[in-house]
């Protein structure tokens, strides 16, 4: 099988390989394929060691803008804690002090420490993805990244990587669509 994007060599529907994936991404892409082409959901196997964006873009031949950063964020508000997930493209940052802070209705948001956005989402640092997050946390995507006609993100492990049509992203389970969430970088 051919990706739609980059230089891979070993790619797979993702319903194919769910031994490469965590139990809560599994779990959700078990149950969103229904929703949309098997087909259309891949899975690349690629090196651990390359899993940072820019450099798996350049090691892969994708584009930073058919990439897309999912980052936890923790906004607090008196004593609450509230996790929420963010899917912006490569290219740009998520705007956490501004619209996700505003959006959340909290004081303060900030990205969620590494060993509470591990042991919450049940997923591995530097490959966190939108597909299997807990779903009490907000899904915020930016506009952008539904536009793009397929997107690359985390697989919930640093080995490998889903690609997925933006549209399809778009429709997960609690996603809310933000205009101007990734910011510029």
């Amino acid at each position: 099988m051919r990706a739609p994007i980059g230089t891979f060599t070993d790619v797979h529907p993702a319903v194919e390989r769910l031994d490469l994936l965590p139990a809560p991404v599994a779990a959700a892409l078990t149950a969103w394929s229904g929703q949309v082409p098997v087909g259309e959901l891949l899975l690349v196997d690629t090196d651990p060691e390359k899993a940072d964006t820019a450099v798996f873009a350049e090691a892969y031949g994708v584009a930073l803008e058919q990439s897309a950063n999912c980052v936890v964020v923790a906004g607090k508000r008196g004593g609450e804690v509230t996790l929420a997930a963010c899917v912006v493209l490569a290219t740009t940052r998520a705007d956490v002090n501004g619209l996700v802070r505003r959006h959340l209705g909290v004081r303060k948001a900030s990205f969620a420490p590494m060993d509470t956005a591990v042991g919450e989402s049940g997923m591995e640092y530097g490959g966190i993805t939108p597909i299997g997050l807990p779903a009490a946390w907000p899904l915020l995507v930016d506009a952008s990244v539904a536009d793009t006609p397929y997107v690359i993100i985390g697989s919930g492990r640093r080995r490998g990587k889903l690609l997925v049509p933006g549209k399809a992203l778009a429709s997960l389970p609690g996603v809310e669509l933000l205009e101007g969430l990734g910011l510029p970088a």
